[in-house]
């Protein structure tokens, strides 16, 4: 074959470190248009960025020149940066160093991104933490609780 291709569909999920700084609503969207233009300028598709106070879901067409871990890495670090310029509020502002990083397939696309969208009303009925573990369980991936909240 001459030539490499691929469309990855992912949805990466990752959380405020020490849930004390939340993000306020009045600098979620802006958060977001910041967050899609990072992963544009990584060679990915932003397809959809949402979340509410404590953390955030993006699903992403990944390009085939980055890892995950990297594209992860880049928006966090850009990130924390940029909502620090927000004000005083953010002062001490961080993620937490994990993430989670999950396959789409085509096929799923559309009600993922439904998901995602309705996370505000999503976490009315469940916390970040209960639907964290449904993913890790849905996907198969072997965890240790004891490290998944805590920095």
């Amino acid at each position: 074959m001459s030539q490499s291709l691929s469309k990855l569909f992912v949805h990466i999920i990752f959380h405020i470190k020490k849930s004390r700084i939340k993000i306020r609503k009045e600098d979620q969207q802006e958060l977001y248009a910041y967050m899609g233009a990072i992963i544009r300028d990584k060679d990915s598709i932003p397809i959809l960025i949402n979340g509410v106070e404590d953390h955030i879901h993006i699903l992403c067409v990944m390009s085939k020149n980055i890892a995950l871990s990297k594209l992860v890495e880049e928006i966090k670090r850009h990130s924390s940066r940029w909502i620090k310029t927000k004000g005083s509020h953010y002062s001490s502002f961080a993620w937490q160093a994990g993430y989670g990083g999950f396959s789409v397939s085509s096929s799923l696309h559309d009600i993922t991104k439904r998901y995602i969208a309705n996370q505000e009303k999503h976490h009315k009925k469940m916390s970040f933490e209960e639907e964290y573990l449904i993913f890790l369980k849905e996907y198969g991936i072997d965890y240790n609780e004891k490290y998944l909240w805590h920095d």
